[in-house]
């Protein structure tokens, strides 16, 4: 349907239930890597879960509720970003990602999460944009860094995963902080 460039010969496309096999056999070269922090990697165990998850994704699309993208680099997939939560109503979403180790370090996440702040400032009118990260997981939390979002707190051993309790620090950036770091 469309492509955005992201440099480094990858690219952000949607990422639909009729990609449930290319999404598995993804989330299978990136379980181990993917799984530290999210339990993104344990919803696709097989290729009725691949598509069912997908598919869940499709479902919020219809309903405005959430969106799901894919990163693909030199025509694999090796990650992605999404509307975890999309409430137009209260102009409020949250972003997140995931990616294969192999395209670690590339800035990906980080150019492709502009993509989806921009579009839901821009096209959307949200007025707060967040980003949900475990405290251990500093990549992740030197993305929210470099989009210039402001850590507004840590729900303390808030998220069980696996067997371990995490810290959730919670990170936003509003509309008008995104449109004048522009």
């Amino acid at each position: 349907m469309f492509a955005i460039p992201l440099g480094d010969d990858a690219e952000l496309r949607p990422l639909e239930p009729w990609r449930a096999e290319e999404y598995l056999a993804h989330m299978d070269r990136g379980r181990a890597y993917i799984g530290r922090y999210i339990g993104l990697a344990a919803a696709a165990t097989d290729l009725g879960s691949a598509r069912a998850f997908l598919q869940s994704y499709a479902d919020k699309q219809a309903a405005d509720t959430g969106r799901l993208y894919g990163i693909w680099r030199e025509g694999t997939l090796v990650g992605g970003v999404l509307f975890r939560i999309f409430d137009a109503a209260s102009g409020t979403c949250e972003v997140g990602c995931w990616l294969e180790e192999s395209a670690v370090g590339r800035g990906l996440v980080t150019r492709a999460v502009r993509v989806l702040i921009d579009w839901a400032v821009d096209e959307r009118g949200m007025h707060r944009v967040e980003w949900r990260v475990s405290s251990a997981n500093t990549a992740s939390v030197n993305v929210a860094k470099r989009l210039g979002m402001t850590r507004d707190g840590v729900l303390r051993e808030n998220f069980p995963h696996r067997g371990v309790r995490h810290d959730t620090e919670i990170w936003s950036v509003l509309a008008r902080e995104w449109r004048e770091a522009r």
